[in-house]
């Protein structure tokens, strides 16, 4: 409401409409140009697939229609294709031999509807609960079984029943088949392995035109010039006269129609599903929406069913063509289906020109790649090689549901090896037999528990440790009956549960349902004040005694064996020397435990070179370690805002010595000799050093005390025999960052993680004992001081 110049109130004009966005001019174009690129890969491979399935081809081509067209307009991601693809195909041609051509169709319309009923209720997740071994198993074997099959095809013969019987024969087709389908085979496969290695000339790249459409239209081309009798496709008159619509089944083949429809749903949603997160990684558009995407491909499916087509789902390497080729948004698998409508509807005579045996070898090529060894390598590395090969040879010699069921079986069986594996330690000392046991203790680890604790002595004293966060009866009743046993025959059972207590629990009320956590602190690392300990006045004593009471209830049990060992001697692997800064703990910034570092510290991280008057701890530190204890490494680590370092520069070194501060000044004279490393810049009396200049001067002291290191006479002699070696470290304490210094260069680079490890991680130094980076080869992420 508004009022005009005479004050009366006047309506408010309606909101002005805000101009509709228009889409992007560029992005339009690249998704125009990315659909013609799909469109000229999608047209062979998809009269292929319906060759390897025994279906009419005009139903590969109507697949990929809708498949564009339906999922492209109402599924979730935003350049993923759909269309026919090879894993199904095996599927297909069992239906289309049990059930024919249009109870197919049915069961592929009612595998849709199931799909768009699962997306509606939003599970499209639980779909992706399959182990990748099994899904790249199921791919490989229909791969083998599809290039075994076309193979007799593309060598002029005919397909067997089996992959076995395809194999036992194919030494024959070979000796016995050389007619001029053999010849359009070699041409294809030969064009298809080498179009892709051709070299680039000038602006020329002959990788821009998809290889497949190159080696079936060269094929085609050679074998129509030059008259070969060669089959070719054969297409129906119209697309009215090729639609053969769904049928009912008999009436007792309900049963096995219905597993058919699950089966084709389940296949056809998971490869939608991991195809639609892979091609994720190639784009930086917004990620795909499951479970949307799984009611588009259901819709997809329902209506190419209901027109004659073969199974629709996501298809892995027409949506990476469409990503490379430019594609953005839905519009590019929209058109690519529109472009093959037309195509079959205005140029099916030069379809009809293609030789089967060009497909044959096409097939024959997709179902080679499709059988990855980087998938097995990376399989195996995961230890699941084993799922991987049991899924593929059961695909080929069994059949598909077969062997992927073959695969999930043994999936669960790794995985729930893995989830129950345990370790049992058992030691003897002082008269007492100490057993140690970690993790979860089910029925499957039952014979091997029992037998470990039958081997201990009748009458002994039994320390019984139980780290496990998971106790079953089975487990519980073969601990509890060898205690009895054991405490019968004299002996005594001493059970400490360090985690939930499960054998008690189990022995007097009902145990836990499930696995327990571990308790405690979950930063133990973090200071008191962090995790909430220290609020209000400060009680040293009582954080000391908090802190100690509770490594007793969660920590000490569990180190009693690792303690036990180094009671009677240590061999630690460095002399770690660095500062008495709070903020530095070097067992923490190296991931090292009890026994491993003989660490000196004190102000500075100094050494003083041999033969200095005053203080001589340090030398007594270095003389002990390296003559007594034989370690084969010492490190000097310095730090970031070192107030040492600060002192320093202020001149504390050179100023009267005042009360109280009469041995830190006396102490960092030692550290003089690191000022005429650096160049300090002249700055007024009263300012404060830069953080820069203090993080030149903390790397140069590294170096000098590493030079002083050198005057000692047991450091050098061991130095010269290689058995000994000087590292140099330096830690950032705002990044956290650990940095090493380079000998060679003089720089220090920092050590990166395993997460920024791109290949495989190299295993712990063994016996060497010197710290080095053998990952890092760049510099640091920080401008080096």
């Amino acid at each position: 409401m508004r009022t005009d110049t005479q004050g009366t109130p006047t309506a408010s004009p309606p909101p002005t409409a805000s101009p509709r966005r228009l889409p992007d001019r560029r992005a339009v174009m690249a998704d125009v140009g990315a659909s013609l690129v799909v469109f000229l890969v999608a047209v062979p491979l998809s009269l292929g697939i319906a060759v390897a399935a025994g279906a009419p081809l005009i139903a590969g081509l109507t697949a990929a229609i809708v498949g564009g067209i339906v999922a492209g307009l109402f599924g979730g991601s935003m350049v993923q294709v759909s269309g026919p693809t090879a894993a199904q195909t095996i599927i297909v041609a069992e239906l289309i031999t049990t059930y024919g051509w249009r109870v197919t169709c049915l069961i592929t319309v009612l595998a849709g509807l199931l799909q768009v009923a699962l997306g509606a209720v939003r599970i499209a997740r639980a779909a992706l609960a399959v182990s990748p071994a099994v899904i790249h198993g199921m791919l490989a074997g229909v791969g083998a079984t599809i290039a075994l099959a076309q193979l007799h095809v593309a060598l002029g013969g005919a397909p067997q029943s089996s992959a076995l019987s395809n194999i036992t024969d194919l030494p024959h087709q070979v000796a016995h088949n050389h007619t001029a389908a053999v010849a359009v085979g070699v041409i294809t496969i030969a064009i298809m392995f080498g179009w892709g290695k051709l070299p680039s000339i000038g602006r020329i790249r002959p990788s821009v035109v998809p290889a497949s459409l190159v080696a079936v239209g060269t094929a085609t081309a050679i074998a129509t010039l030059g008259r070969w009798e060669v089959q070719t496709v054969s297409l129906p008159d119209s697309l009215v006269d090729a639609w053969s619509g769904p049928a009912l089944p008999e009436a007792g083949q309900w049963h096995g129609v219905a597993m058919a429809v699950a089966a084709v749903a389940m296949v056809a949603s998971v490869e939608s599903l991991l195809s639609a997160i892979a091609v994720d990684r190639e784009h930086g558009g917004r990620r795909v929406r499951l479970n949307r995407e799984l009611f588009g491909q259901g819709a997809a499916n329902t209506v190419s069913g209901a027109l004659g087509g073969l199974p629709v789902a996501g298809v892995i390497v027409r949506s990476t063509t469409n990503v490379r080729a430019g594609g953005r948004t839905p519009l590019s698998a929209v058109l690519h289906g529109v472009w093959i409508l037309v195509f079959v509807a205005l140029f099916a005579r030069v379809v009809e020109l293609i030789p089967m045996a060009a497909l044959a070898a096409l097939l024959v090529f997709v179902g080679a790649r499709m059988v990855s060894i980087a998938h097995l390598r990376d399989l195996r590395r995961h230890h699941e090689g084993s799922v991987y090969l049991v899924t593929l040879f059961g695909v080929v010699f069994l059949g598909l549901l077969e062997g992927v069921f073959l695969g999930f079986a043994l999936a669960m069986i790794v995985s729930l090896r893995r989830l129950t594996r345990f370790t049992v330690r058992t030691e003897e000392h002082g008269g007492r037999v100490h057993v140690s046991v970690h993790g979860s203790l089910t029925f499957l680890g039952v014979p091997r528990l029992a037998h470990v604790l039958r081997t201990i002595p009748s009458g002994a004293r039994v320390d019984l440790d139980l780290h496990v966060d998971f106790m079953d009866h089975a487990a519980f009743e073969s601990i509890h009956a060898w205690r009895v046993d054991h405490e019968r025959g004299g002996g005594s059972v001493d059970i400490d549960e360090t985690h939930e207590q499960w054998y008690t629990r189990s022995s007097a009320r009902t145990a836990p349902a499930a696995k327990t956590s571990p308790h405690g602190p979950g930063r133990w690392w973090a200071p008191w004040e962090m995790r909430g300990e220290a609020d209000g006045e400060v009680n040293a004593l009582g954080l000391l005694t908090a802190g100690a009471r509770e490594y007793h209830a969660s920590t000490a049990d569990r180190m009693r064996s690792v303690m036990s060992r180094l009671a009677h001697g240590q061999y630690p692997t460095a002399l770690f020397v660095t500062c008495a800064d709070s903020r530095v703990v070097p067992n923490v910034i190296t991931s090292s435990g009890p026994g491993d570092l003989f660490t000196l510290r004190n102000v500075g991280n100094l050494v003083p070179p041999s033969g200095t008057s005053g203080d001589g701890s340090v030398g007594a530190a270095v003389e002990y370690a390296v003559t007594v204890l034989g370690v084969p490494s010492i490190v000097v680590c310095g730090h970031s805002h070192c107030g040492a370092m600060k002192a320093l520069l202020e001149g504390a070194h050179t100023d009267a010595e005042e009360a109280g501060t009469t041995h830190m000044c006396r102490w960092l004279a030692n550290a003089a000799p690191s000022l005429a490393r650096i160049d300090v810049p002249e700055s007024p009396p009263e300012s404060t050093p830069t953080s820069e200049t203090l993080c030149r001067l903390a790397r140069a002291n590294v170096e000098e005390q590493l030079g002083n290191l050198m005057s000692y006479q047991v450091v050098r002699e061991r130095v010269e025999s290689g058995t000994l070696t000087l590292t140099g470290m330096y830690y950032d304490l705002e990044t956290a960052r650990v940095h090493l210094l380079d000998a060679e260069t003089g720089r220090f680079s920092p050590v990166r993680g395993l997460q920024d490890v791109t290949g495989p991680v190299p295993p712990p130094r063994t016996g060497g004992g010197q710290l080095i980076d053998e990952s890092s080869s760049g510099a640091s992420s920080r401008p080096s001081c």
